[in-house]
């Protein structure tokens, strides 16, 4: 969803770093988004159907990072609005790269470190490009099911349930799946040789330093929106 941050800062709540780190955190704050991102898909013809969270995004690097300044000035993998300020603000360059271009860029010299989940680094075999999976878990990001709302309304009133209850299913599923996968995909990791380890408290301070600012910088796209969608989670 992440993704679509240029398109609305609604669907910025996705990348906003320590916002929510835990997949409870995350259902909370998918719960407080949700009317507003509903509001902005069907202002563009869309409904959405159901959302699903990804494991939490944490940081890949060829070496140990303690610090920020054992990252400063390298290239960092971007994939979204949020991940280029995010790379931004903690002193490297953002580049975007496409999953299946991620071992390419790595072997090339085109990035040095990426924060995606370990399912991502399992699928593109991280181990054979970076030694270090510092699990800072900076946010939970979330696939998004969406569809044509002109073409769902067309559909006769029973189809339209099947479709709504096989939604509502499928995000069941997947909510309570997604823990367990993050588990094993981390598991697999250590399995190839990497180094998996807690970020270090200097590390931890600074990035959640970053993520006050990032929340603060998504408010001020948008106040009214944001902010509404902030008390309804905080509170």
């Amino acid at each position: 969803m992440g993704i679509l941050g240029n398109e609305n800062p609604v669907y910025k709540h996705d990348n906003i770093p320590f916002l929510a780190t835990s997949f409870e955190d995350a259902k909370k704050l998918w719960e407080a988004a949700k009317p507003a991102v509903s509001k902005q898909l069907d202002k563009d013809g869309m409904m959405l159907l159901y959302a699903v969270a990804w494991p939490a995004q944490s940081l890949y690097s060829k070496d140990p990072v303690n610090s920020l300044a054992d990252l400063k000035g390298q290239k960092m993998r971007a994939y979204s609005p949020s991940t280029s300020r995010l790379a931004d603000l903690m002193g490297t360059t953002p580049t975007t790269i496409q999953v299946p271009d991620i071992p390419q860029a790595f072997s090339t010299g085109i990035i040095q470190a990426m924060i995606t989940s370990p399912s991502t680094g399992v699928d593109s075999q991280a181990w054979d490009y970076v030694n270090n999976y510092t699990d800072v878990k900076a946010w939970i990001p979330k696939n998004i099911i969406v569809v044509n709302k002109r073409a769902f309304r067309r559909l006769d009133k029973a189809t339209q349930q099947v479709i709504l209850d096989a939604a509502k299913h499928a995000e069941a599923a997947g909510w309570t799946k997604v823990a367990a996968r993050a588990a094993k995909d981390k598991a697999t990791l250590i399995e190839n040789g990497m180094v998996v380890s807690e970020p270090s408290p200097q590390l931890l301070k600074e990035l959640q330093a970053i993520g006050k600012t990032m929340t603060e910088e998504w408010k001020a796209e948008a106040p009214k929106e944001v902010g509404e969608i902030l008390t309804r989670y905080q509170n």
